[in-house]
């Protein structure tokens, strides 16, 4: 026989679990130094003029 549940209580499991995980990515996220977050930046930014630097211009004059 299956198993009886209580269909608000499983709606409010199912929230706290998705507000917790919700709140685990952020801890992830934000949780970070201003030194860990400036250092991210800095080498997004490398990343980005090196791959701009071998961009090829396709542009030909008609």
């Amino acid at each position: 026989m299956a198993q009886i549940i209580n269909l608000r209580q499983a709606r409010k499991h199912k929230a706290r679990a998705d507000k917790e995980a919700r709140a685990a990515e952020n801890r992830i996220a934000f949780g970070r130094t201003k030194e860990e977050r400036q250092l991210t930046q800095a080498r997004r930014d490398l990343d980005k003029k090196k791959l701009d630097a071998h961009k090829r211009d396709d542009e030909t004059p008609t």
